[in-house]
Parts: C-alpha cells; structure tokens; sequence
C-alpha cells in the first residue's frame, strides 16, 4: 500500500530519503508519522539487513503507531514487533531484534537493552539501520531520548562501528525557555547536535499545510477575582496558627501563603526538619503542604474538593499521633472541621472560574457532534473536575459524556495502561464527547479532531502550549484559556505565543547557515557533549563510592527511627531496592495487598509496607523466586552518613554502592539454616 503524502511531506522527507539524519517539523495533525511510514519503506526496500526501531516516550503511542500507522502500510511484507513496558517479551528484546525487521517500542525500553548483560535482551545501537525518535524535542538533559543519543553521539565522535540514520519527529522544539533570539538559536542548534541532524520543515507548501492544519480560534475567557472565599481565609488562619506553633525563624522565610513558590519552601522545609531530627519542623512543614495544596485546590475547582482532600489526610492520620506535635496538628484540624465542611458548602462564595467554565462548555456543546479536551494540572484536579461535569445539571442537559486521561502508574490518580486505552477508545468512538486530561494528551496520540481545547489553571510553556492548541483541529475550532484576571495564566500564555513565534525565527536562522557552519558548530557542541557527559559520569561513580554500604543508616522519615544500614540493601534488576536482613521485618507492618495490571517474569507484588511506630508508607513486599522481601521506597527515608544527613530523591542519588542481589549468596544470608545443596 502507497502512503500517499501530501506535497509538504514530500518535501520534509527528501533529506532522509538520501540517508541523512533529519528532524521533521510539522506541526500536530501535520502528519509527520506518516512520512516517518514513508522513510521506513523506502529505507527496508533500498538497505541492505535493515533494522528499523520507532522510538516513543510513553506506552500508549507503541500500539498506537503499530496499528494506525506503520501495520496498513508495512506487514505484509516485513516483520513488524511492537513491545512496551506491559508486554513479557521486553525481557527477549535481543532476540526479537534480531528476528525483526521493525521494532516499535519505548524508548526506555531500548535504553535497558543496551545496558543489559543478558545475551536475550541486549543490543548495539549498531544492530540498527534506523532509528526514528518521537516527540524528539525531548532529547535534552537527562531525558532517556538523551542517554541514548549521547551514547549515538560518543560513538561518532570516537569513530566507533556503523551508526543507524536518525529521524525525528517533533511539531515544537520550542526555544528552551529562551526569550532572545541568539539564545532560542543556541537551543535549537542544540537539539540538532543532540540528534545529529538538520531540521526541516516545508518551505514551498505552506498555504497547503496551512489549509491541511488549520488554527483554532483562541479566546480568553477572563475571570474576575473572587470577591469573597471565606473557606480559603479560614485555611489560610489555620495556616498562620501552625506557623506560631513554629520557631518563628523558620516560619519568617516563608513566602506567600497559597501559591506554587511556598509549596516549595515547605518541601524544603521538611527536608531541613528531617535532617536535623526536628520532627516539629518536619511534620508542620507536611501539614502546611496539605492546607497549601488545598488553597491551590481552591483555586482551580470547588471548596468542597480542596476540604475533602484534607478531610482524607487527617482520617488516614488518626491512629498514629506520636507527640505532642502529631496532637497539635491534628486537633487543629479537628477542632475546624465542621466550620471548614460548612464553609465549603456555601454555594454563593464559589470559584468564579467554574461559571466561566460551565459557560464555555455550554455554547460548545450545543452542538451535539461536538468534542472537546479539557487540561489540568494535576491528576487530582481531572478527577474534581470529572465529578463536578457529572454533578452539574447544565452539562448534564448539553449531553456531555466526559473522561478522565492521566497517566499511567500505580500511584494515587494513576491510570492503568489498560484503562488509558480504554478511555482514548471511547472518545475515538463518541461514548465520550468530553477529555478531562494532563498533559499526557498533549503529544501524540490519535484522537479525533476536536472543536474545542480548554486549558484550565495551567502554567506550562510554549511547546506544551502549541501542542494542546494543535489538538483542536476540526473547522472553527475554539481554543479556550479560562484564567482569573491580571492572573499568571495570561501573562505566561501571552508569553508562549511570543516564544512560538521566537521558534519559528530561531529554526529559519539555524536552516539559512551554510552547511560548513551548521556542522561546525553540531561537531563543537557534540564534542562538549561527549566532555560533559564523561565528567558527569566520573562524578556520579565518586558519588556512587563515597561511603561503604555500611556506613550508611536508614531512618524513618516520619519519625527518625533507624531502621537498617546499606549493607542489608540489595538491587534487583537495576531498579528494585530490596532489604535482605530478616530482622529489618520487626520494623514494619503490613497493609493491603498491590495489585499491577501486568506480570513479571522474575516476581510479583506482594503486600504494602509501613513504619509499624508512625505509619509512614515505605514500599511493598515482592515475592522473588519464591522469596518474600521488602522492596523499599527511598523517598520514604532519611540517610545518616559520616559526611551528614541527606533525603535522596531517586535511588541514584544515594553515596553508595548497592550490591547486585545473588540468589545462592543472599538466600544463605537471609536464610542461615536453609541447606541450599541439595
């Protein structure tokens, strides 16, 4: 089957049809898939052992590409492998490369194949001819696009093996937070060393493109400031009487009560509690986040949610009041209760922004065959707003069918892959009219042209920006911003559009250098790349060597106990933390059991785990190998070293060396008396 590009895809493809390295710029519902489809059949049909791999940046998009794309027009003829992190065959992904003509997968997936030892599930990146990237205006900083581009690049630089042609795909590179026009150029040129490649776009078909990707309408729906909110005055008084409660001189740096720069300060607050063992500090630092995301809640949706949320926090706390600051905190709350609950009932004092809201859905969904997307912030504010749309008679009489699109995990407010899917298929098909999303809708995924896209409290920048607005495709299309007036929302929206514009400049001058300029310039930052990256690596192995396992002791974070050292920890699968010492388990109790939508090969989920003094939640048990044990959250710890106290946020971060787990080894230390010979 032919794609059949229009005469802009014919353009953008040429320099990667003469086996260059390429980034595609079109933007959302350009279709820069389809002329990746267009490469990827030319490429199989004209190289000699081609091995192609799609690369995405989240799980939904691999069957996605496979069956909307890259299937109608290629299996007939070739081989054709679509893996993801909820598929068992990732563990043979060597093999299927090898047995496979294209691999579609994530690109964490490739990432833990070339850093494997395992002869089933390792690759080179020179067992591949192709390799197309995605959304690759992700490939910066320490994205995984980035790791292994910086392995691509290392290789070039060092001359090493026959390296795979690059594509990527991107409708917004953005210009890296960058307002001058010599800085968004550097980002750009940026972007290119990182994929080793030009940039194109069209040049001699842009009405056509124009015509194809028409841009919606975009209004501002403007909001005055609520003139009275006596729930959030309320909180905000709890919230003076905790800083009382207080050193003053920690309260005292503190900034403005209800807005994102304090949830900062108390975030670090609590760490600075934790490291000196100051539990007052500590816990009011926890507490103040609450009532602060509770404001922001506020804000954005209905009093009721903001009091439910602390309502929720304060229940789950009742059983574990430790001293007399647990007693202090939680009789606050208590004795404000039913003051708090009555307040956020008061229908008059509501956030204004929800009239606004349930206006702009109105006019849009008159029309029946309407569809639209609503993005949030945070998980937690979809789910509000899911149940306030449910909950409002007036949607409810324009026939609005609405869902909830967030990501996947297994955290609170987490989707399952599976119920992602679910959800995406029917808005495709018209059971839903109406997506309540993050920003996991922004990039990528096939949904239906829409009429109307409305961001609602959102603070992003300019890529997120073109790519929500992108998603309003169909014929005069409303692209809303509901936001309170003279609020922050317009200006950075205001913002965006001069940064969209400063792309635009920054990627025609980068287009317009001569060739010998361009490679120039990628070769000296590809260089400086390969430099930084070394050093990088050089200080995290010193990191890594600081302290012996042994010197380090873990404490609880809620309450400072000392629960184990280093040397009990062992790593399964370079990802999970397990604790092999039989006498870490009086230190914890057992709560309900996990359940993931997928199996593994090696293990399964078992039961959570929590501080049996305080409560604090510090992972799960995993049944390995038949073998019960705690895998560990290191979040949920503090970190006693010679050099200090510190709260690492990822396991990487730690000082020292945690030890591979060797079943025969470790089995005979957890388990001395078992007789592992016979």
């Amino acid at each position: 089957m032919d794609c059949n590009l229009r005469p802009y895809q014919e353009e953008v493809v040429q320099a990667a049809l003469r086996g260059e390295n390429s980034i595609i710029w079109l933007p959302t519902g350009g279709g820069k898939t389809r002329a990746a489809v267009h490469i990827t059949k030319r490429h199989l049909e004209t190289t000699a052992n081609a091995k192609v791999a799609v690369l995405v940046n989240k799980v939904h998009l691999v069957d996605q590409h496979f069956a909307k794309e890259f299937k109608p027009y290629l299996a007939s003829t070739y081989k054709i492998t679509a893996i993801s992190g909820d598929s068992n065959e990732k563990d043979l992904f060597g093999r299927l490369v090898r047995t496979s003509d294209l691999i579609i997968c994530t690109a964490q997936i490739l990432e833990n194949a070339l850093i494997s030892t395992e002869e089933e599930k390792h690759v080179e990146l020179t067992d591949f001819t192709l390799l197309i990237i995605d959304e690759c205006h992700h490939t910066q900083k320490e994205s995984v696009y980035n790791k292994i581009m910086s392995r691509y690049v290392e290789k070039k630089v060092k001359k090493e093996g026959n390296l795979p042609q690059i594509l990527g795909l991107t409708a917004s590179p953005g210009t890296g937070g960058n307002r001058t026009l010599d800085k968004a150029v550097e980002h750009v040129l940026q972007i290119c060393a990182n994929l080793d490649s030009v940039i194109v776009s069209t040049k001699n078909y842009t009405p056509v493109l124009k015509k194809v990707v028409p841009k919606p309408k975009k209004q501002y729906d403007i909001v005055k400031k609520r003139t009275l909110d006596p729930f959030g005055d309320h909180l905000k008084a709890m919230m003076s009487m905790i800083h009382e409660f207080m050193p003053s001189t920690e309260s005292r740096s503190l900034r403005e009560i209800g807005t994102q720069e304090y949830e900062a300060d108390v975030v670090e607050l609590e760490k600075t509690g934790v490291k000196t063992e100051n539990r007052l500090i500590a816990q009011c630092a926890l507490h103040l986040r609450q009532y602060n995301d509770a404001l922001l809640i506020n804000d954005t949706v209905r009093m009721v949610d903001a009091f439910r949320g602390l309502d929720e926090f304060y229940n789950s706390r009742k059983t574990k009041l430790l001293d007399g600051t647990d007693i202090f905190l939680q009789g606050l709350f208590d004795e404000n209760r039913v003051e708090l609950k009555q307040l956020a009932s008061e229908t008059r004092s509501e956030n204004p922004r929800l009239a606004q809201l349930q206006c702009t859905l109105q006019n849009e969904f008159k029309d029946e065959n309407s569809r639209g997307i609503l993005f949030s912030k945070t998980r937690r504010g979809t789910h509000c707003l899911l149940d306030w749309v449910n909950s409002n008679t007036e949607l409810q009489r324009v026939n609005i069918r609405a869902g909830i699109l967030t990501g996947a995990g297994t955290g609170a407010n987490h989707m399952t892959q599976n119920e992602q899917k679910g959800t995406i298929k029917h808005f495709r098909n018209g059971v839903l009219n109406l997506l309540i999303s993050t920003s996991v809708a922004e990039e990528g995924l096939d949904i239906p042209e829409c009429n109307l896209v409305v961001r609602y409290g959102l603070l992003t920048n300019e890529i997120a920006q073109q790519q929500a607005s992108g998603r309003a495709r169909a014929l005069n299309s409303i692209y809303s911003v509901v936001a309170e007036e003279g609020g922050r929302e317009i200006r950075r929206e205001h913002i965006n559009e001069y940064l969209e514009v400063l792309t635009g400049k920054a990627i025609d001058q980068v287009q317009q250098m001569s060739p010998r300029e361009f490679r120039l310039k990628i070769s000296e930052l590809q260089k400086n790349a390969v430099m930084i990256r070394m050093q990088a690596e050089r200080k995290k192995d010193e990191r890594k060597q600081r302290y012996s396992p042994g010197q380090v002791l873990f404490q609880c974070r809620g309450c400072f106990l000392r629960v184990c050292r280093g040397e009990d920890l062992r790593k399964i699968e370079n990802t999970h933390h397990v604790n092999i010492n039989t006498d870490f388990e009086r230190h914890y109790k057992t709560g309900g059991q996990v359940f993931l939508e997928r199996s593994f090969e090696d293990w399964e989920p078992g039961r959570l785990i929590s501080c049996r003094k305080c409560g604090k939640d510090w992972g799960m048990e995993i049944k390995f190998r038949h073998m019960v044990i705690p895998c560990l959250k290191i979040k949920s710890f503090c970190l006693e070293t010679p050099g200090g106290k510190s709260t690492p946020k990822n396991w990487k971060n730690v000082e020292f060396q945690v030890k591979e787990f060797d079943f025969l080894e470790d089995m005979k230390s957890r388990f001395p008396d078992l007789d592992l010979d016979d």
